[in-house]
């Protein structure tokens, strides 16, 4: 009685699973149907992003892309411009001036004389008018070497400029590398991720085996597949970290819009660099000789506030020409015209001490930038000598962690196996997977934090891009 129950049992859960499978194949086709649909819309809507396939930048390319768009660069070159526009003898008023001037003026008056001949002039309403006109050439002649101050000053600040324009290039080009190495990082992280998401995964897969012929509890699947899930999620929030980083990379590139693009690259680190290289270049450095630039333009304005202390002296030449008209009047009409030529001397006696108040200033200026020339050169190799031993303990850490990487890979491949034999348990996994992707994480840092050092080194050597 009981064998014919359970065939009966059997029989019904058949007819069952036949109608419940013939209804899925329905509803199957119906979502496939509408899965094609949405897939075709969201084909036609990616297709110019699908047709063009994802760009692949170098950091050769970034490099370059950057030099020739970004602002700061094109900025700093358009200081250098101007510097040397204004670097001329006519801006520093060494080169002749020459003006014209016109006057025309219309009057109506009341004239009242009485001549000496005894004619009496008395009329009202008298239409007049006066016409000047000239053209006036003049040169400085001497105004105590102010000129040639203020010309080597802006010689002084074109030199200025063009050292802040290699500064500038440095920079960018170091910011470019170290978020076109930080994308890198980010990818490595994904990669990681990755292969924790496929152990879990795996994991998964070994525990629903199990499970279904009885040899696994709820307990252990659930958490697998809540591993599963979790990794999940973290390389997902992984792939938009990647998209963000890439974003900055495009806008460091001065690019006006995003648009997807890979990176085929690993990080690498130059381990050839010496301290002693850095320290001797760093007096070399343009950002220190910016600063000795500096300087000179500070001494030059010195010499440009004595020179007002000094008597200047100015030729003055030209032609004038001179018409008057009127009605009435001793003078009805009156011309004349002519060249004339003059010098023009102006000694300054005193004016409240203000000369000698700029000229202290000045001095003060000057000092101020030999302290700032000082302090910049000790940050200078401050910051070498920390970046240095931050690059050199970096480069030593990579060795072992090397090690540690491979020990941690050969431990899950250890697990994995115990666990598909049934020697190992899930918090085995558990903890071979977090020391795996611990020492993934530490390898890559260290990796990206050497980079990082090796890059600052070079731009303190202006060795970026070369």
């Amino acid at each position: 009685m009981m064998d014919f129950t359970l065939v009966l049992l059997q029989k019904k859960d058949s007819i069952n699973h036949k109608i419940f499978f013939r209804q899925d194949i329905k509803l199957n086709r119906k979502l496939n149907d509408r899965s094609m649909k949405n897939s075709y819309f969201l084909l036609l809507f990616l297709l110019p992003l699908i047709g063009e396939a994802q760009p692949l930048i170098s950091l050769k390319n970034a490099i370059d892309t950057t030099l020739i768009n970004s602002f700061d660069i094109r900025i700093a070159a358009n200081n250098v411009e101007i510097s040397k526009v204004n670097n001329t003898f006519g801006v520093a008023g060494g080169l002749p001036t020459i003006s014209a001037t016109a006057t025309d003026n219309q009057s109506i008056s009341k004239v009242n004389q009485k001549l000496n001949s005894g004619t009496e002039i008395a009329k009202t309403s008298v239409n007049g008018n006066s016409l000047t006109s000239g053209v006036t050439l003049g040169m400085l002649l001497f105004n105590g070497r102010r000129v040639i101050a203020t010309k080597e000053r802006l010689s002084r600040l074109q030199n200025q400029n063009e050292l802040l324009f290699n500064v500038q290039v440095q920079n960018s080009i170091a910011a470019v590398m170290a978020k076109y190495y930080d994308i890198v990082r980010q990818e490595e992280y994904y990669k990681i991720i990755q292969s924790s998401l496929d152990v879990s995964q795996k994991k998964l897969d070994i525990i629903t085996e199990r499970k279904n012929v009885g040899m696994a509890n709820d307990a252990d699947y659930l958490q697998a597949l809540i591993d599963v899930n979790t990794a999940q999620q973290v390389l997902r929030s992984q792939e938009l970290t990647v998209t963000q980083t890439k974003m900055d990379l495009l806008q460091l590139m001065s690019k006006k819009k995003y648009y997807p693009f890979e990176i085929n690259d690993s990080i690498t680190v130059d381990t050839s660099i010496q301290l002693n290289s850095i320290l001797n270049f760093l007096q070399q450095n343009p950002q220190y000789l910016s600063a000795e630039q500096q300087i000179k333009i500070n001494e030059q304005v010195v010499k440009e506030v004595t020179a007002l202390r000094y008597p200047s002296l100015r030729m003055n030449t030209g032609y004038n020409l001179s018409r008057t008209q009127s009605d009435a009047g001793q003078f009805l009409f009156n011309l004349s015209s002519g060249p004339y030529a003059g010098v023009t001397i102006q000694v300054p006696i005193y004016n409240g001490n203000a000369y000698k108040v700029q000229k202290e200033v000045a001095d003060f200026n000057v000092k101020n930038a030999r302290l700032q020339q000082e302090s910049l050169l000790n940050f200078l190799m401050a910051d070498a000598v920390k970046t240095y031993e931050s690059y050199s303990t970096t480069l030593q850490q990579l060795e072992s962690q090397k090690n540690s990487i491979e020990s941690s890979r050969k431990l899950i491949n250890v697990v994995m196996q115990r666990f598909q034999v049934n020697q190992a348990t899930i918090l085995d996994i558990k903890a071979a997977q977090n020391s795996y992707e611990l020492t993934g994480y530490q390898l890559v840092n260290l990796k990206f934090a050497a980079k990082i050092s090796e890059i600052e080194l070079k731009r303190l050597m202006y060795q970026l891009g070369n």
